[in-house]
């Protein structure tokens, strides 16, 4: 499900659910971010890799237990995600996404919320949450590519492939496929002290944690959220 290997100061985390397109159920979400407050929190580790086995990156919220989830439930696992996501984005470390395949939802947030973000030029990157009525990732993703761009590709639930991701600086370069999992050892961290690239970060970095939270969890706490997420795995697979 998530394979963690140690190459001298970087952390690699594999996403391993190919069978599943990697998509983001409750163990791996809950993984996930056991692993990044660990690893971000640890001395020896200046720099933090996310990729993933087969064929996709990340396909998004894991839906195939929609039918036996409360709204509760999809409220809870939703907040888990944004924690994951925030703890990503406001890590002290060099934080670095490799990309292929579908990068879809929660995944492309992750990819989002990472500091170095290579893709390969078959990868393709959707924000569909908005179809549900799910608000997550929106401010990040504006960070990284402009407010009108967020919100045109959030809209339209926009189909981003590699070229246009990296052209609106969602992805800061493209890797092909055979060389994806050796590129990070291109992107490792500078030669500045762990504490003042810490600092640096903090500081270029906004920080607006509580509101990102209250926006999500008030769009996901909205009467008829199961409603909205079975209408739109209906519509995906017609």
């Amino acid at each position: 499900m998530l394979q963690l290997e140690r190459h001298e100061r970087t952390a690699v985390l594999t996403l391993d659910r190919p069978a599943r397109g990697n998509a983001l159920s409750v163990e791996l979400v809950d993984a996930l971010l056991a692993q990044v407050l660990a690893l971000t929190s640890d001395p020896d580790v200046d720099a933090l890799v996310f990729q993933a086995s087969g064929a996709h990156f990340c396909t998004g919220f894991d839906l195939s237990d929609l039918a036996t989830s409360s709204e509760a439930d999809l409220l809870q696992r939703f907040v888990r995600v944004e924690q994951l996501l925030q703890a990503v984005w406001h890590a002290p470390i060099r934080t670095i996404a490799l990309a292929q395949g579908r990068t879809w939802g929660a995944g492309a947030d992750l990819f989002a919320a990472c500091e170095v973000r290579l893709a390969t030029p078959q990868a393709s990157f959707r924000f569909p949450g908005a179809r549900f009525g799910i608000v997550l990732g929106t401010r990040r993703l504006a960070e990284r590519v402009g407010g009108d761009t967020a919100r045109r590709w959030l809209l339209d639930s926009a189909h981003v492939d590699a070229a246009s991701a990296q052209a609106a600086a969602l992805a800061t370069g493209l890797v092909e496929a055979d060389s994806l999992t050796e590129a990070w050892r291109a992107h490792g961290p500078g030669p500045i002290d762990r504490v003042t690239a810490a600092a640096l970060r903090r500081l270029t970095r906004v920080d607006a944690a509580e509101r990102d939270m209250n926006e999500l969890v008030a769009s996901a706490a909205r009467p008829g959220l199961k409603t909205r997420m079975t209408d739109y795995l209906a519509a995906l697979r017609a």
